[in-house]
C-alpha cells in the first residue's frame, strides 16, 4: 500500500479557489451547510455516508438540527491530501443535486 502524502497549504489554498464555500481550517477542509430542517440534514448526511463509505474516506463532522459541519482531512497524512479533494468533489455533486 502508498504512502498518503499530505498537500502543502500552497496546494490547498490553489485547489479551493474554484471551491469558493470551503475553507482550509487548521489541518482540515471546512464547510458549513444549513438545510431547511433536520430530516433534510440528516438525510444528506446519509447520502454522504454512502459514498464516503465507498471509497473508504470518512468525514469528521457534526449536526445539530438543520446544520451540518464537514471537516476533511488524512489522519495517516497529517493533513489534506488528494482522497480529501475526491471526497469534497462527491460532497459538492450531491449538493448541487439537492
Amino acid at each position: 500500500m502508498s504512502e498518503i502524502a499530505a498537500l502543502s497549504d500552497t496546494e490547498v489554498q490553489a485547489r479551493l479557489e474554484s471551491h469558493n464555500e470551503w475553507a482550509l481550517q487548521g489541518s482540515k477542509l471546512y464547510r458549513r451547510l444549513v438545510f431547511e430542517d433536520f430530516v433534510h440534514a440528516f438525510g444528506f448526511m446519509t447520502q454522504i455516508a454512502i459514498v464516503a463509505e465507498k471509497i473508504d474516506h470518512h468525514p469528521e463532522w457534526a449536526n445539530v438540527y438543520r446544520t451540518v459541519d464537514i471537516y476533511l482531512t488524512t489522519h495517516e497524512a497529517g493533513g489534506v491530501s488528494e482522497r480529501d479533494f475526491e471526497l469534497l468533489e462527491k460532497i459538492e455533486h450531491l449538493i448541487g443535486d439537492r
